[in-house]
């Protein structure tokens, strides 16, 4: 695949990027050097390998999932400025 200049001016225009003409010859270089390496990535042969999430190989440590009886409110609420049914009472924020 090759992109022409007026390729280039379109995706500067849609960037709203300004570009001269002497730029334009010069990034137009750089963009078909893109493409091709890209071109050469689709040429790997990749059936068979697993994709990958991170480069190094990492469980997360998770907690036993467990019913509980969710601690106990009353002592968590005992040294709240202001409870009301269970909950903290806190000053209105958003007017």
């Amino acid at each position: 695949m090759s992109v022409d200049l007026e390729t280039v001016r379109r995706v500067a225009h849609l960037a709203r990027i300004k570009v001269g003409d002497d730029e334009a010859v010069r990034l137009q270089d750089e963009l078909n050097a893109i493409l091709g390496f890209v071109e050469q990535l689709n040429e790997v042969d990749v059936d068979g390998v697993a994709p990958m999430t991170a480069a190094v190989d990492a469980s997360l440590r998770r907690r036993v999932d467990e019913v509980t009886d969710g601690g106990n409110p009353e002592r968590v609420l005992a040294n709240a400025p202001a409870a009301d049914d269970g909950f903290f009472v806190v000053p209105k924020v958003v007017e």
